[in-house]
């Protein structure tokens, strides 16, 4: 199951760097002029979980399979992208296609560094990308209800229920609100996303800070999580020229380098992090001799659908899953122990996985 973030901005807010950071690579261009970043970037980076890292070590797994998610470098967006300034079409086309929006803001000041608007403001900069976002969805909008009209006036019934969304969605954006601050019901929510909406998407926030404020933020990162906190949107304060510099060091070098920058982890860690809770995303392991693997899936997935992440005969022929809690499996020292202390679960069909489940799947060939 691949879930993809667009990493969006302003151009020269940090994009680029960012993103050789997350990737570890020098992949995409970080230059000081818009546009560095002509085609879109994808990259796969390990969700980091130290309980995998555990398990592996009581199981005595040969190898160790981490989840992942993708990240996609989308190039700068400018005030006009919605009526095809700049790279606009072209943005607009490659966000659609990602789950998820991780909005960089720039948040420092250097004099080295152009802004494309003259001046260093990352709650104009969020307004910025968010009103082109929500014009292209507006003109979208306006063009399927002029084309479901006549269906509509014709009785069909299908039509009928997505003219009701769109019109949800059109007077949200007409009132100045992204279409994710609509509610939705669970009964269309299948349909309410084939809608596609830029607007939709669940946006995070991330506050490009210079060095000195990468522990603790700065008045305009400050300024970013006060917005954040209306809009109900997350934040994550980074640096990204010293995540940069961390990725090109080994364990023990970077380790030593975040002491001295007095920062507990990687804020890339966090970023990774932040983006797999902003998807309402969760992990279950698989645990043997062979490999010790995380598996994504959504919140709240049924144990058949969480075995058609590994592979789809799972989940048609599935029979039963062993089930094991996170905890229980390393205070009982593994499979056998847990066992012994009663922890061992056999759950059926209507099962809920929970994040930290280990599980061993029976199913019918």
């Amino acid at each position: 199951m691949g879930f993809k973030m667009g990493i969006v901005g302003l151009p020269n807010v940090g994009k680029s760097t960012l993103f050789n950071a997350l990737t570890k690579t020098a992949a995409a261009q970080a230059a000081n002029f818009p546009f560095c970043t002509i085609e879109p970037n994808v990259g796969e980076v390990a969700v980091p979980d130290a309980r995998l890292e555990k398990l592996a070590a009581i199981a005595g797994s040969k190898e160790i399979i981490p989840t992942r998610m993708t990240f996609v470098d989308i190039a700068g967006l400018v005030k006009g992208a919605s009526k095809g300034e700049g790279l606009g079409n072209q943005f607009l086309a490659n966000i659609r296609e990602v789950d998820a929006i991780a909005h960089v803001l720039r948040c420092f000041e250097d004099g080295d560094v152009t802004h494309v608007e003259g001046r260093v403001d990352p709650v104009a900069d969020a307004e910025t990308i968010e009103t082109e976002l929500m014009i292209a969805d507006l003109e979208s909008l306006e063009k399927r209800i002029a084309n479901l009209a006549r269906k509509v006036k014709s009785g069909d019934k299908e039509a009928k229920e997505a003219m009701r969304l769109l019109e949800q969605a059109k007077e949200a954006l007409e009132a100045g609100r992204p279409a994710r601050t609509v509610e939705v019901s669970d009964d269309d929510r299948k349909a309410w996303n084939m809608l596609q909406l830029l607007t939709a998407k669940p946006v995070l926030y991330v506050c490009n800070v210079e060095e000195g404020s990468a522990s603790t933020g700065n008045a305009k990162s400050e300024a970013v999580a006060k917005m954040a906190a209306e809009q109900g949107a997350g934040t994550v304060v980074i640096s990204a020229k010293i995540e940069e510099e961390i990725s090109q060091l080994d364990a023990e070098e970077a380790a030593m380098f975040l002491e001295e920058m007095g920062l507990e982890e990687a804020g890339l860690d966090r970023l990774i992090r932040a983006g797999y809770d902003l998807l309402d995303l969760q992990t279950y392991f698989t645990v043997g001799p062979k490999e010790a693997r995380a598996w994504t899936i959504r919140k709240g997935t049924l144990a058949p659908a969480a075995a058609g992440v590994i592979h789809g005969d799972f989940e048609r022929g599935f029979i039963r899953a062993e089930t094991i809690a996170y905890e229980d499996y390393v205070a009982n020292k593994g499979e056998a122990g847990a066992k012994d202390a009663g922890k061992f679960r056999v759950e059926g069909k209507t099962y809920e996985v929970k994040d930290g489940d280990v599980l061993h799947f029976l199913f019918n060939a």
